[in-house]
């Protein structure tokens, strides 16, 4: 069966947010990580970050998912690059301090909203193109 051109953009969707989960959070045991911004990235944040990573995989099959499903990844991404621009307004200018403690988790404050600003982009070309079909 013969994947859609599609299928390779909801597989790096899935693995930004996987293994960009079980990198950034050291497989669960960076606590600063969950510490800076609990209300999102707490264990559990954490693990249904990972679940919406399979969800993105599992749709990157042979066919163009159905519209409605693109347009929820694309809202559930919009909804992440909210609670990035919210945290950098209020903590933003303690980037240096967290980059002090752990590099790591500084360059995932600084940078996962423009990661999920890009796939969420790439969603709604997805609905717009399933809409098509």
């Amino acid at each position: 069966m013969e994947r859609t051109k599609w299928a390779a953009g909801f597989w790096a969707a899935g693995a930004f947010n996987v293994l960009g989960v079980l990198a950034f959070s050291r497989a669960g045991t960076n606590t600063y990580l969950s510490e800076l911004y609990p209300d999102v990235f707490s264990g559990f944040g954490l693990l249904c970050i990972v679940l919406w990573g399979c969800a993105y995989i599992a749709a990157g099959g042979s066919r163009l998912p159905n519209p409605a499903l693109c347009a929820v990844f694309a809202v559930e991404k919009a909804v992440y690059v909210g609670t990035w621009v919210v945290w950098l307004a209020r903590h933003g200018g303690t980037l240096p301090t967290v980059w002090d403690r752990d590099p790591l988790t500084a360059v995932f404050y600084a940078v996962y909203g423009a990661g999920d600003l890009a796939f969420g982009l790439f969603f709604l070309l997805a609905a717009r193109a399933a809409r098509r079909t």
